[in-house]
Parts: C-alpha cells; sequence; structure tokens
C-alpha cells in the first residue's frame, strides 16, 4: 500500500491508494456533530446523496451503470472508520469489497472536496486492463478513480468520522473494483 501526503494551504489532505482486487458521526445509529458549538461546522446535509451523486456522475460520463446505496456497506464503512480514527491514521481493510480511503483535517473540507480529490486523478487514467491504467505508470496513481468509475462495482455505502484533528472517510465497493486483468473503461 502506498500513501501519498500533500499539503493543501494551511491543512493537511492524505491521500490512501485503494487497495488491488457519514460524514456521519454516528453514536448509536444517531447522527450527531462531535464539534463545540460556535466551532467551523461542515455542511453535512444529503451528503450521502452528494457521495452517490458524485459517484454517479463520474460512471455516467465513461458509461457505467448508475450505483445503488447500500446500507450494509455503509454500517461496515463506519465502523471501520470508528477504527481508524482510534489509530489516526490510514490502513486499508481487509474486507473483501473495494474501499476509498479519505483523511483531511477536521472541518476544513466538503463532501465534495473529499470525493474531488478521487476524482482528480482521472487526469492520469487511461482506460485499459487493469493495472495499465495510468499515464503515470503507476496504478496507484488512479485507483480511487478506477474504483470509483469499475463498471461491476454498483453498490456503495460510505461513513465519516471524525479523530480530534481530522475527519475520515471511507467509502466501500461492491463487488470490488482494480482487479487485475479486468477492463476498466
Amino acid at each position: 500500500m502506498f500513501l501519498r501526503i500533500a499539503a493543501i494551504g494551511a491543512s493537511l489532505l492524505i491521500l490512501s491508494t485503494c487497495g488491488e482486487a457519514r460524514p456521519s458521526f454516528a453514536e448509536g445509529g444517531v447522527m450527531r456533530d462531535p464539534r463545540p458549538s460556535g466551532a467551523a461546522r461542515q455542511d453535512l446535509a444529503g451528503w450521502e446523496t452528494r457521495i452517490l451523486n458524485l459517484h454517479n456522475r463520474e460512471r455516467t460520463a465513461v458509461g457505467a451503470l448508475p450505483m445503488v446505496w447500500d446500507a450494509t456497506l455503509a454500517a461496515g464503512a463506519a465502523t471501520y472508520g470508528l477504527e481508524l480514527a482510534r489509530r489516526g491514521e490510514l490502513v486499508h481493510s481487509t474486507v473483501p469489497e473495494g474501499e476509498n480511503l479519505w483523511m483531511g483535517t477536521r472541518g476544513a473540507y466538503s463532501v465534495e472536496q473529499m470525493v474531488g480529490s478521487w476524482i482528480g486523478e482521472k487526469r492520469l487514467f487511461r482506460p485499459g486492463i487493469f493495472p495499465n491504467v495510468s499515464t503515470s505508470g503507476q496504478w496507484s496513481d488512479v485507483g480511487h478513480y478506477s474504483q470509483m468509475i469499475w463498471p461491476s462495482s454498483i453498490r456503495l455505502g460510505c461513513a465519516m468520522n471524525s479523530a480530534s484533528r481530522s475527519d475520515i472517510l471511507v467509502c466501500r465497493y461492491a463487488p470490488a473494483g482494480n482487479v487485475r486483468g479486468q477492463r476498466v473503461p
């Protein structure tokens, strides 16, 4: 696994590549914002729909069928997001689903910016047989994006959790994408 770290202004953005082959801030199923009152707040209204729409916009552009939201995948992402928040680092899980991870300064990024970091990888993407899908020669440079548009990945579930200084977004995809030897549009 590779980690790419990029400083953006005064904030730190860490991108983890998705493995080959909320903002839910949930406690007991209740949505809550753990920031103290008066702290800067993200627009979290309808975030699941926004994430799904961002994915489906990219999929439509390459001719892939739209994804549907999967509550079971989202629940698994929420549980794993809590573990990542506790650890304070991005490490891919061993689940059979595909997985994209994102971490950035707490409260500093919108859902569109988070998912947009994955979408931004399309500038290096080229259609082909995985893993030969990057103009840089490194599939990890486009791994989040290729998972987003993977033709057979039709279910999506995401969650966001917060650590003391960071927000962590976990998205899971089923069936998993980034499968060696398969074509991605």
